[in-house]
């Protein structure tokens, strides 16, 4: 129960209050004085209300006691009263004579707002308690990871990070970091996708001045501002080969030199690298040179999909979720039954990162506090096309070992096997309906997955 503080010496106005509180559901304490409140503990109280002119000191010196947020109550309504209790902290104040609804509705207001702030300290505690500050996991691949994080924080290895884009690989990076003896130092990030293919060399590793047309002055690059820290170079398959020479110096030597200078110096740096792509095979296509990627991968770190995590997607949606709307400062809402449905079988090719547009997108446009699966913006045929490939899965027979490939089939894996094996009997129409789709959404799969259309024969 909710217990509320009432210091007022008018007797009557006191009970009154008490009698109005009481009727609703609050616990009541009474003091005529602040003097009186001397033997109370007042942060244990939800909400102290004080009359502002009391025998002694104000009722505002309770400010300066207690962080239990407080009702202020004066017969001298003036503009000068309300700003001296707003600046010592004061969260509103109430004019004498009393209305009942107001008082109710000034109450519920600060409880609300004491929620809201107690789910915020609650989030913020969650993530100090997490191995990788804002991820949410407890599937295998997630325990596996966060095992490994700890295990190669306390090292200097090179790390590669692995996984599709959106899963979080700059949020292990960072937890590398933090969790490694150079964290007091910086951790300077780069997206290597990001910086045309003419400047990579000067921006990894500075330029003297007048090394090329434009370079006016000496610039310190990017690894050399990593000394003594962590160097994290996000998308690395992107590098181009002469920069990758050069980077494979800086690991091997310990050592840069800047574009344009005869000089080297002595470099020491954590190199955390990460893609969404295969870089072995850009190593056999000549795209990416060999020795580098076997000194970037040392220590190996995989981050699963976020389709592969099982319970982990409605436990990070509502993790989201609770994040975003204290972020927008709205009421915390809710899933609805068909947008968890939707959540839970939905592919997320995006992964987390368009899970976190999906929940924002939602938490605008709803009106209401249970977010519907429309709201999400979602494609409602992926879900559909996600569902009936797990219910084929779960209702097939059992097969034998040597059939083991054909279990847990992808997306892509299900809908090519059905297509190319019913459009022999069934026409477009008929394979759309059988999918549960539009014939537009059939083409777009079939485009999205490179499987032609079987020509007529004549």
């Amino acid at each position: 129960m909710q217990h509320i503080l009432v210091v007022e010496d008018d007797k009557e106005l006191r009970k009154a209050l008490r009698r109005l509180l009481e009727r609703n559901g609050f616990e009541v304490t009474e003091s005529a004085s602040v003097e009186d409140t001397a033997g109370l503990d007042l942060d244990k109280f939800t909400v102290i209300i004080a009359d502002l002119r009391l025998p002694g000191d104000p009722g505002t010196t309770l400010l300066r006691r207690t962080i239990t947020p407080m009702l202020i109550l004066t017969s001298y309504a003036s503009l000068r009263n309300s700003i001296d209790s707003l600046q010592i902290g004061a969260i509103n104040y109430l004019s004498i004579p009393l209305d009942p609804e107001e008082i109710l509705t000034a109450i519920n207001r600060l409880l609300d707002s004491n929620a809201k702030e107690k789910n915020r300290e609650d989030a913020d505690a969650r993530a100090s308690d997490e191995p990788v500050r804002g991820m949410v996991g407890h599937c295998p691949g997630m325990r596996e990871l966060f095992r490994r994080i700890r295990k190669i924080a306390q090292t200097n290895s090179s790390v590669l990070i692995q996984g599709e884009s959106g899963t979080g690989k700059e949020l292990v990076a960072r937890a590398l970091h933090e969790a490694s003896t150079r964290k007091d130092a910086s951790l300077v990030s780069v997206n290597c996708a990001a910086i045309p293919e003419n400047l990579i060399e000067s921006e990894l590793f500075g330029h003297e001045k007048g090394a090329f047309p434009g370079a006016n002055s000496t610039r310190t690059g990017l690894v050399e501002s990593a000394n003594n820290g962590t160097l994290f170079l996000d998308e690395i398959g992107e590098l181009p080969v002469d920069a990758q020479a050069r980077l494979l110096r800086v690991l091997e030597k310990h050592e840069i030199r800047k574009v344009g200078s005869v000089q080297s110096q002595k470099v020491d740096i954590r190199l955390v690298a990460a893609t969404a792509r295969d870089l072995k095979q850009l190593v056999s296509e000549g795209r990416f040179r060999e020795d580098l990627f076997y000194r970037i991968n040392v220590m190996p770190l995989q981050i699963p999909p976020l389709r592969e995590r099982g319970s982990d997607i409605l436990e990070l949606a509502d993790r989201k979720l609770e994040i975003c709307c204290n972020r927008l400062d709205m009421p915390l809402k809710k899933f609805s039954a068909d947008a968890i449905q939707a959540i839970s079988t939905y592919p997320w090719h995006g992964n987390v990162r368009e899970l976190e547009n999906a929940i924002e997108r939602a938490v605008i446009m709803t009106e209401g506090e249970d977010i519907p699966m429309d709201m999400l913006g979602l494609d409602v045929e992926l879900v559909k096309i996600d569902s009936m490939s797990n219910q084929v899965q779960n209702q097939a027979p059992e097969k034998n070992p040597e059939d083991s490939q054909d279990k847990d089939l992808s997306l892509k894996d299900y809908f090519q096997r059905f297509v190319l094996e019913h459009q022999d009997q069934m026409n477009e129409t008929e394979l759309a309906k059988k999918l549960g789709i539009s014939r537009k959404c059939l083409w777009e799969r079939r485009q999205r997955f490179d499987i032609p259309r079987k020509k007529k024969q004549r």
